[in-house]
């Protein structure tokens, strides 16, 4: 049975010569399950991620794992800790097997203990077929499942991925997904992407971080509890769907014959012909993001 888990991010800022401010004052606590963060690129997310996994120290504030300041005492951290960077490199001459033994090898893993690990992982993530391949014959999908492999080689309580389906097709996304879902509960889980499907499914609580700050958190229920009542689909010319996009945040085009459909956020109808519908995290995702003002550099 694990331990109680809590990692607490209280007034985060990192700023770099130049150019400002990445991150500004974020705080967050985090317990067991799946939290998506959620920001366009540029918005402090793998900045903050680095900073979680140890590799960047904060220009202010501080990151408490069980209560224990991470940058005193670091492998208190590192120990129990799972992380897949956004720009994840390999050996091209290592196979899967090799690669990932290496690296449980680095991690403390015992070699009885790592194999079958290692085994497991190669059948969940579908790399067993290509166990044996190359890792400079693999295509960037399945490099990248092998980066989640080794994010997991030591069973993590704290699994760190910054945007992990870079590189997957549709088929592997899911497969994706059903893991991380998979792995709710046992561990806290920090899934930071640009793109919302990835954390929807997923993802018990949702982040939104802009121009370096936190702009809103809460269970992706609350988050469309914000946008309810205010989205509008508008059928309009062709010709006047450029004005309008300057005129409402548009959350989605689609062209039809007679014209352009247009998905509105708005307080109110856009338009007479307008008509309401269901909002979905995407329109509460823009609305919120649209709103967070930038911060000075």
């Amino acid at each position: 049975m694990r331990r109680l888990l809590e990692l607490a991010i209280e007034g985060i800022s990192k700023s770099y010569p130049g150019r400002g401010l990445a991150l500004d004052a974020f705080s967050l606590t985090l317990g067991p399950g799946v939290l998506g963060l959620l920001g366009p690129n540029g918005a402090g997310k793998s900045t903050l991620m680095r900073i979680l996994a140890t590799l960047t120290r904060p220009s202010a504030g501080a990151v408490l794992w069980n209560g224990v300041d991470v940058a005193k005492a670091p492998d208190t951290l590192r120990a129990v800790l799972g992380y897949l960077p956004q720009d994840f490199g390999v050996y091209p001459h290592l196979t899967a097997v090799e690669f990932l033994g290496y690296l449980a090898a680095l991690k403390g893993l015992a070699p009885g203990t790592s194999r079958q690990r290692i085994d497991e992982l190669l059948n969940a993530l579908n790399l067993w077929e290509a166990r044996a391949v190359p890792l400079g014959e693999y295509s960037g999908g399945m490099r990248q499942r092998v980066g989640i492999a080794q994010a997991l080689l030591n069973d993590p309580e704290l699994l760190i991925i910054d945007e992990p389906t870079v590189g997957l097709d549709p088929e592997e996304r899911v497969r994706f997904r059903n893991l991380v879902a998979e792995l709710a509960g046992k561990r806290i889980v920090l899934l930071s992407t640009h793109i919302v499907s990835d954390v929807e499914a997923t993802a018990e609580r949702i982040a939104i971080l802009h121009h370096g700050r936190l702009v809103a958190s809460g269970t992706p229920e609350a988050l469309l509890q914000a946008v309810q009542g205010r989205v509008w689909e508008w059928l309009v010319p062709a010709e006047e769907a450029q004005a309008a996009r300057g005129r409402f945040l548009v959350t989605s085009t689609l062209r039809r014959p007679e014209g352009v459909q247009l998905r509105v956020v708005h307080e109110g109808p856009p338009a007479a012909g307008a008509r309401a519908v269901a909002p979905t995290l995407e329109d509460a995702y823009l609305k919120l993001a649209a709103g967070a003002p930038a911060h000075a550099s």
